[in-house]
């Protein structure tokens, strides 16, 4: 993985809820998880997105063991993303902590009955989209996931942008577009991050979703640290 720079993607999450990661991945890696997508075997599940109302695509769930560079790199991304985790739940009184190694965290959710894996891979065709939405799989939530592009914008595909909303108490609705690359990643947050107001910090709910890819295929690589029960 590349040296990131977690001081600025703490920052970026702190005063956006989202934060990128350029070329997170390089294009042989982009190329190999996305040929991914076609054996079976590595997945646990499919998910039609049209017939649940998710908008239209489909996804798979990764079964374990997973992938070795997708263990790796969910490894690797846990702990930096554990303090900013642990400094958002203070901010917003929230007692939960999260240990700083991974597999520690995994065996609390195991423990909860959250044992399915959760990382995915996304594929999108012309006129397929993402409806707005959390990944929320059990009581336990990692309070920030990470998206991975793993199509190449223009070339591979037109359209279909990363896009975020925020809902402050008593406001309307903010929208933001993440322009991606190949390779590129984003990291966000899963339900809600905390926001400093005139009379101290608040909770602000955070959905995201993918707008209409308008020609080609894209793939997305989602990380998610929590399982799911």
């Amino acid at each position: 993985m590349i040296d990131v720079d977690w001081e600025r993607v703490a920052g970026e999450l702190d005063a956006f809820g989202c934060a990128l990661i350029p070329g997170l991945l390089r294009h042989a890696d982009c190329m190999a998880a996305a040929a991914l997508y076609d054996r079976p075997a590595l997945f646990r599940s499919r998910v039609l997105m049209q017939q649940h109302g998710f908008g239209r695509g489909q996804y798979q769930y990764f079964a374990y063991p997973l992938p070795a560079p997708l263990a790796a790199l969910r490894t690797a991304l846990y702990p930096p993303l554990a303090g900013i985790a642990n400094r958002w739940h203070e901010l917003l009184g929230i007692d939960t902590r999260f240990p700083a190694d991974h597999e520690a965290y995994l065996a609390r959710c195991h423990a909860a009955g959250q044992v399915k894996p959760t990382p995915l891979l996304l594929r999108y065709r012309e006129g397929d989209y993402n409806c707005l939405h959390q990944d929320l799989y059990g009581e336990l939530v990692f309070p920030l996931q990470v998206a991975v592009l793993l199509s190449t914008p223009g070339v591979d595909f037109e359209g279909g942008e990363f896009v975020l909303t925020e809902q402050r108490p008593r406001m309307q609705s903010r929208a933001e577009v993440v322009p991606l690359g190949q390779g590129d990643a984003v990291v966000f947050a899963v339900n809600h991050r905390p926001v400093q107001g005139t009379r101290g910090v608040y909770r602000v709910a955070m959905r995201h979703g993918v707008s209409r890819l308008r020609s080609g295929t894209r793939h997305t690589l989602g990380i998610i640290f929590h399982d799911a029960l």
